[in-house]
């Protein structure tokens, strides 16, 4: 999963994290603003359909539903925080290109100019649907879309355009590991809905052993801000911005 990062700008991200009395960010709803985001973990039925070996459409009435799961969960986080929510745009093909260019990597991303969540039906999903491999698309790009609704893609790149290549990598990996966790709180409200097929320990155990991303961060990591949005519950546990660097990394 990548993000494409086009040209963003307004405020610093620590700042917008920051819980109160902390400083507020220019053009930003209020600091504190993923502690509001809280509340206890409440399990959300969701109906996800089962997946048919081999099958596009079957795969494809699946990331629908974890879609529309996806937006009954995060649509009350943002109305219990008093914030405006709307849910994206959601694409699902079999191409290679969508609304923000040529689909690469693993399949999915999302494109914060449009505020579309694509989504590309692997040869290898068809052949071995691996349930929550191909839940975790929509989850963890819907994290990219909660993190534009709130700030966070714009912070985010005013401070990656100027920075120097390593800086760079440091803030995607930031980035990147925030989506992870709030993957991970959405699985704290849905995951028996999902039915993986996978206990949450071997799926956790599974991502820190998955090869590593330029982009996204050492596997270890991923699993660790994932685990930690899973068993937290709410996003205030996801201030991956002013975590040490080795957590991040």
């Amino acid at each position: 999963m990548r993000i494409t990062l086009t040209a963003l700008a307004t405020c610093m991200v620590a700042g917008l994290l920051a819980p109160a009395p902390a400083r507020a960010a220019p053009g930003v709803a209020r600091p504190g603003l993923l502690d509001e985001m809280g509340g206890d973990v409440v399990p959300l039925a969701c109906s996800i359909p089962p997946i048919r070996l081999g099958s596009v459409a079957s795969l494809r009435s699946f990331h629908r539903a974890m879609a529309g799961c996806a937006d009954h969960f995060w649509s009350a986080r943002f109305a219990a925080a008093g914030l405006p929510y709307s849910p994206p745009e959601v694409t699902i093909t079999t191409g290679d290109d969508s609304v923000c260019g040529s689909i690469t990597g693993s399949g999915a991303q999302y494109c914060p100019d449009h505020r579309t969540i694509v989504i590309r039906i692997m040869k290898h999903d068809l052949r071995d649907p691996f349930r929550m491999n191909i839940a975790h698309s929509v989850a963890h790009e819907w994290g990219h879309h909660v993190q534009q609704l709130i700030g966070v893609l714009d912070a985010q790149a005013a401070l990656y355009e100027p920075a120097s290549d390593g800086a760079r990598r440091l803030l995607s990996h930031r980035l990147e590991m925030q989506a992870e966790c709030f993957a991970g709180v959405f699985y704290s409200a849905t995951l028996k809905s999902i039915k993986p097929g996978i206990s949450w320990e071997d799926w956790i155990s599974a991502v820190r052993m998955a090869d590593e991303s330029d982009i996204h961060g050492k596997p270890r990591n991923l699993a660790l801000w994932q685990d930690r949005g899973y068993k937290g519950g709410a996003t205030g546990f996801c201030n991956t911005w002013t975590a040490p660097r080795g957590k991040v990394t």
